[in-house]
């Protein structure tokens, strides 16, 4: 299997602080990849590793089977990055942005940058000085895409743009993944990630604590349940095993069960008083916030990868 990003214990420190801590990555060329994490989580120190920016203090990173620190010049070559505190030059246009970048590439971009202003309806003789959040952010993305990366990593990139852009950018990425094309999408956002990705690593407190597909993730999360006693049932009746009660009285019980408790639930309620049930599965959001909302220190999750012809060059101290 090729990786567009490879890391193994990626690990860098500030100081006495912790930025990020035994992150391992494995990001499959062409895939949709959804980095996800509160302000602060740490992704933006991993993206800044694997950019080059940053050296890491122990571990390894690579991008297509480079080395992330020894070879960042030939890596920048092909990936299209937006940093999540985007600036531009304020006597730009988008015009001249275009110009400047594509001599900077070794390439000429500025045709498919208009297709893509055009799709996103930015006006490219505007100067950056007069432009507002969202139209700086457009042209970032259009900097970004119009060399046609073989890896876009992306830092919270629809800041800024208003639905009907997120929504016409996340179809645009779509269309380069099923091109070939890798996306690393860093958001804190859930259902962003979720509207565009095929699998999600959890980062917390400078930790990976979950690496998965969005539909393990899906099978992971609990069914809820809400059950309105009749008569004060509620307190005649012992809870059964398979079920957690999170609230408990004569009226009513809330819960969850796992998956394959659906059946066993019904027929446990099946002649009992019941007046109301409510059965739900928890959207991704409330399955994320639970990440978050664990008193435990976050473990390491997700796949460390050994494959010798994949793995990064160690990144030495």
């Amino acid at each position: 299997m090729a990786y567009a990003v490879l890391t193994e214990s990626l690990t860098r420190r500030y100081g006495s602080r912790r930025g990020i801590e035994d992150v391992n990555l494995a990001v499959t060329e062409g895939s949709l990849y959804g980095f996800l994490g509160p302000n602060g989580a740490g992704k933006t120190t991993t993206i800044r590793c694997l950019l080059g920016f940053l050296r890491a203090t122990t571990g390894r990173a690579s991008i297509f089977g480079l080395d992330c620190w020894r070879d960042s010049p030939t890596i920048k070559a092909e990936i299209g990055s937006i940093p999540g505190d985007l600036r531009l030059y304020p006597w730009l246009t988008g015009h001249s942005a275009l110009k400047l970048f594509g001599r900077i590439r070794r390439r000429d971009i500025q045709a498919k940058g208009k297709l893509l202003a055009d799709e996103l309806e930015l006006d490219l003789s505007v100067k950056v000085r007069q432009m507002s959040r969202g139209m700086r952010q457009k042209l970032g993305l259009i900097l970004a895409l119009a060399p046609e990366p073989k890896l876009i990593m992306l830092d919270e990139p629809s800041s800024g743009l208003d639905p009907l852009m997120q929504e016409r950018f996340r179809q645009m990425l779509k269309r380069m993944a099923a091109r070939g094309q890798t996306v690393f999408f860093s958001s804190h956002t859930l259902n962003e990630v979720e509207a565009l990705c095929e699998r999600v690593a959890i980062v917390r407190s400078g930790r990976i604590v979950a690496d998965a597909t969005l539909d393990d993730l899906r099978r992971q999360a609990k069914h809820e349940f809400e059950i309105v006693w009749a008569d004060g049932a509620g307190e005649r009746t012992a809870p059964p095993s398979f079920a957690t009660l999170t609230a408990q009285s004569a009226a009513r019980w809330v819960g969850s069960v796992e998956d394959g408790s659906l059946r066993p639930m019904l027929d446990f309620l099946a002649g009992k008083p019941v007046n109301d049930l409510r059965l739900a599965r928890p959207d991704l959001e409330t399955l994320f916030r639970r990440y978050y909302e664990s008193d435990d220190e976050p473990g390491t999750a997700g796949p460390s990868p050994r494959d010798g012809a994949n793995a990064a060059s160690e990144v030495r101290s």
